[in-house]
């Protein structure tokens, strides 16, 4: 009977520890940083992450010593219509090479080691961390097997302007998501041009005001 409460107590303590380490969200810590947890698996002799903003080059991470290379025009982003761009420059069995797309980048991460690394390479199907709103779009927790990531998407650029926040499920193992839950729109703007613009609907809706009728005098008796 001892042995019995004993284990149940341990189950559910373990139980407990469980559960509370699954869910201990945390916020990603902005787009510069996400890209610095990158571990490529190739063989790599040395990469330099850069970002570019109106045309100043700034290096963000530097891996195995001093890379030489030329200066890129384009580049990739992270968050869509970013007016500033990040590339990546590596040196592999003597030549230079550059990433300067997401699908290159996917490939350059290959193997998914953390939890940035899979929000980076969600980004290649229209994943986002929203800065702006981390606490829905920009937030993940994980257990043993699983990476859970809140991110968000931008579902429509037509009226309305929309975003939508996901939770996907990556697998730590295999890199592959085995659940995408819908949590719902959190961003619609909609501007004057909008045919479906509800402020715009509700004044079309509103009945002409009537006319003024002419006042009746009363009849005398």
């Amino acid at each position: 009977m001892m042995k019995t409460a004993i284990r149940s107590i341990v189950l559910i303590f373990l139980l407990l520890g469980f559960l509370g380490y699954s869910q201990n969200k945390k916020n990603f810590s902005g787009i510069p940083n996400i890209l610095q947890q990158i571990i490529p698996n190739d063989r790599i002799d040395s990469w330099v992450l850069v970002y570019n903003s109106y045309g100043k080059n700034q290096e963000i991470r530097t891996s195995g010593g001093k890379t030489d290379y030329t200066p890129q025009f384009t580049g990739f982003n992270l968050f869509p219509e970013e007016d500033s761009f990040y590339y990546i420059a590596y040196s592999a069995g003597g030549k230079m090479n550059y990433i300067t797309d997401l699908e290159a980048l996917k490939k350059f991460v290959g193997k998914i080691d953390n939890a940035e690394e899979a929000a980076t390479v969600l980004t290649t199907e229209g994943y986002m961390v929203d800065e702006e709103f981390k606490d829905i779009a920009g937030n993940y927790y994980e257990d043993a097997a699983h990476y859970y990531l809140d991110l968000g998407k931008l579902t429509s650029k037509e009226c309305p302007y929309q975003k939508t926040h996901y939770t996907v499920t990556v697998n730590k193992s295999t890199g592959a998501v085995s659940n995408v839950k819908d949590n719902g729109t959190y961003i619609e703007l909609y501007n004057k041009k909008c045919a479906n613009n509800p402020r715009l609907l509700k004044i079309e809706k509103k009945e002409e005001p009537k006319k003024d009728e002419p006042r009746k005098t009363p009849k005398r008796k």
